[in-house]
């Protein structure tokens, strides 16, 4: 059992802001640098721009990931009821393992999407590789979300006195 200091909701707000904060960043980059790629290979060969859509396409689905952890958190949120440090602690544990593994996937899609998308240009043996790399990348994310609603559901543990 725990107090709850006025100061407790801050922490699980910034669990909320920094989920789809941290994903839409690691989203606008593979997004971006994924692009890239594809317009570089319009150039050469646009009929096979279509095909190529699958990082930017990845990219997006990150952030989803964000928005489905702060839309959890926030149902959990409730001041009035009081909301113990504990539960802010996890909060913000929980948005900052979903942001920063959603960054870093977005970063990871975007480099591999321009890289294997250059490469399909060449080489169309390329393909399949290149949508497995990002596959494994796309887990990453998915790592830090079933971390965050792990700990999301731990955060209800916590009771004021």
């Amino acid at each position: 059992m725990s107090a709850c200091p006025p100061y407790a909701p801050f922490f699980g707000f910034a669990g909320v802001a920094s989920s789809p904060t941290f994903l839409a960043v690691g989203a606008a980059f593979g997004t971006s640098k994924a692009g890239i790629g594809i317009a570089g290979l319009g150039q050469f060969k646009p009929e096979l721009i279509m095909k190529s859509l699958i990082p930017v396409v990845m990219s997006g689905i990150i952030a989803v990931y964000g928005l489905v952890v702060s839309v959890l958190i926030v149902g959990r949120l409730d001041p009035s009821q009081g909301y113990p440090l504990y539960s802010g602690f996890v909060h913000l544990g929980a948005g900052l393992a979903c942001g920063s593994t959603g960054l870093a996937a977005g970063y990871a899609i975007g480099i591999i999407g321009d890289s294997c998308v250059r490469a399909y240009v060449r080489e169309s043996k390329v393909f399949v590789a290149m949508v497995l790399i990002l596959i494994f990348a796309e887990v990453l994310g998915l790592y830090g979300l079933i971390v965050a609603l792990i700990m999301n559901t731990r955060a209800s543990d916590a009771v004021c006195l």
